[in-house]
Formats: C-alpha cells, structure tokens, sequence
C-alpha cells in the first residue's frame, strides 16, 4: 500500500505525512497533478513533515505558503523536519 503526504501550496518545501513513515521507505506526493515518489531518510510520524526540497542552514522552511520556522541544520531531501532541525520564526507585524 503506498504511503501519501500532501503539499499544500506549490511553494512549500514540505509536505505533511498521512501515516507513518519509516526509513528508507517511499512516500508519495502530487505535485502539479504528477505523483512524485520520496524515500524517507527517518522514521516521520504521522502528520510531521518530510522535506521535498533541500533546505540550507538558516532558510525558511514554508507550510501553507508561509514561513514557519527557520533550518538549524542543513535538511536533505526526505528528512524528517520537526524541533530538532528548525526554530520557531514568528514576525511581529
């Protein structure tokens, strides 16, 4: 049974899994109407986030189109992002 996580906005560099994922296996997002195929570097728990694109050391991670937080580590494609690799970034306006 294949394994789905959903991308919200096109602008998003993550997507949220909805199931469990364990390492080493493939999750699959539509992208554009095209199903894309992942391999999760992690165990990610349901409804935590996979990253579908490289993320650097001190760049936003985006979620609904919006800034949610910040890289405190390089993120490499399938990695699990959650506290242990990003920052809260909140904007006062």
């Amino acid at each position: 049974m294949k394994k789905y996580a959903k991308q919200i906005v096109e602008r998003d560099n993550v997507a949220t899994c909805v199931a469990d994922v364990f390492a080493g296996e493939e999750i699959y997002i539509k992208i554009k109407g095209e199903e894309t195929a992942y391999k999760a570097n992690n165990d990610i728990p349901f409804g935590h986030k996979i990253a579908i694109s490289e993320i650097k050391t001190g760049e936003f991670i985006y979620k609904y189109g919006e800034a949610i937080g910040k890289a405190t580590q390089n993120i490499k494609i399938g990695d699990w992002v959650h506290v242990h690799n990003v920052v809260d970034h909140y904007e006062v306006i």
